[in-house]
C-alpha cells in the first residue's frame, strides 16, 4: 500500500508542474536507451519499499540542494510537503545539526546524504554503523540508492539545463545560494 501511495504522490507531483514540463524529456528522446534506463532506475527506487518513504525524501532533499539542481529541489519539496513535511522542517535542511526538528536517526540520514554528495565521496567513521544500528542493511541500501540516484538526476539535469517545473507553486523553495567555485570565471574556451 505505501508503494502505491508513493507513486500515486509522485503522479500527482508531476500533474501540478506549471512550466518546462517537456525539458528533460526532450533531452532524453534524443538517447532512447538512456530514458528507458532512467525510468526503470526511477521504477526500482518507487518499488523498493523498505526504508521508510521519510527517510529517503529527507536525504534526497538534501543530495538535491547540494547539486544545486532546482529541477530536484522544486519536486522534492512538493514531494516532502506531500509527505506531511511542514515549511519548517524543509526550512530547517540547511543548518539541520542544530535543528529540532529532526530526529537522531534523521540527522544520521540527512549527514549520510551530505558525506555521499560530496567530492569524493568518503563516509565519516562510524556513520555507516551507526545507521546500521537503526536500519537493515536492506534499508540502507535503499537509502543510499537514492541519495546516489538523486545525484546522478542532478548532474545530469544540471549539464542540460533543466528547468524547475514550479511544482511548489510559490511556497519556499530550498534553493542555496551558489558559492562561485575558486577558477570560475577559468574558462577552456
Amino acid at each position: 500500500m505505501r508503494i502505491l501511495k508513493r507513486i500515486w504522490v509522485h503522479l500527482v507531483v508531476l500533474a501540478k508542474s506549471r512550466q518546462n514540463r517537456w525539458d528533460l524529456p526532450g533531452w532524453l528522446i534524443r538517447r532512447p536507451l538512456i530514458a528507458v534506463a532512467n525510468g526503470l532506475y526511477e521504477m526500482a527506487l518507487l518499488f523498493s519499499g523498505r526504508a521508510p518513504t521519510e527517510l529517503k525524501l529527507l536525504a534526497g532533499i538534501k543530495a538535491a540542494m547540494l547539486t544545486h539542481c532546482e529541477f530536484c529541489i522544486d519536486i522534492s519539496d512538493t514531494l516532502g510537503r506531500s509527505e506531511g513535511f511542514s515549511e519548517e522542517k524543509l526550512i530547517a535542511l540547511v543548518n539541520y545539526r542544530d535543528s529540532d526538528e529532526f530526529t537522531h536517526l534523521e540527522k544520521l540520514c540527512i549527514q549520510f546524504a551530505e558525506e555521499m554528495s560530496r567530492t569524493p565521496a568518503i563516509i565519516s567513521e562510524g556513520l555507516r554503523e551507526e545507521l546500521l544500528t537503526h536500519l537493515s542493511k536492506a534499508q540502507l541500501t535503499e537509502i543510499a540508492a537514492e541519495i546516489a540516484w538523486e545525484n546522478q538526476r542532478g548532474r545530469l539535469n544540471q549539464g542540460l539545463g533543466i528547468r524547475p517545473m514550479d511544482t511548489a507553486g510559490g511556497t519556499v523553495c530550498l534553493i542555496p545560494q551558489l558559492e562561485a567555485p575558486s577558477g570560475a570565471s577559468d574558462s577552456v574556451a
